[in-house]
């Protein structure tokens, strides 16, 4: 198995492209006992795989190209990586592009632990999401700055503070802050 696992990864991490350091990374919940669901990956892939809260959003801009591959467990591991890091912004227009077979998409949501994953809400427990516009519900003075956030000013397209579910990211004023989920409403 190994030598057709060099074969068809040309000797390179299936995820990123690097050659240094691969190995075979089973992608669970599947045994890994056939080509079809292992894949050939570096050490940087792998472990941040493996251990997704170490993962650098920057590192996994190579999905843009590995989550068009033909192998059903580079699409899988794609999957799982762009939807951990979908606060980032950027991996919500690359899932929604990702096309996956039913199959593929059931094996990669195996994958995914609903229960621990960080839900921003507001005021009204509408949960958000990173893209959505909001509105602020109170005056809010910018720690930092001279600016106050007016009650009703529109936040568009704003981004999810990944580690804390009570911050959101936008722009007011031309200037990027940090926004209190309790203070907008969807």
């Amino acid at each position: 198995m190994d030598q057709a696992l060099a074969e068809r990864s040309n000797n390179t991490c299936e995820l990123c492209g690097s050659a240094e350091g691969l190995s075979v990374l089973g992608v669970p919940p599947k045994a890994g006992n056939t080509l079809d669901e292992v894949i050939h990956a570096c050490s940087t892939c792998v472990s941040q795989f493996n251990d997704p809260e170490t993962a650098d959003p920057n590192h996994w801009r190579c999905l843009n190209e590995a989550m068009w591959s033909e192998v059903s467990a580079v699409k899988v591991v794609a999957y799982r990586m762009l939807d951990h890091l979908k606060g980032e912004g950027w991996p919500n227009d690359l899932l929604d592009m990702m096309y996956l077979e039913e199959e593929e998409l059931n094996w990669a949501k195996q994958g995914l632990s609903d229960e621990t994953a960080v839900k921003h809400v507001d005021s009204n427990g509408v949960e958000l999401l990173a893209g959505d516009s909001v509105v602020i519900i109170k005056d809010l003075n910018v720690k930092g700055s001279s600016i106050v956030a007016k009650r009703g000013t529109s936040v568009r397209n704003i981004r999810l503070v990944h580690d804390n579910p009570e911050h959101i990211e936008g722009k007011v004023d031309g200037q990027q802050i940090v926004i209190l989920t309790k203070y907008v409403k969807k």
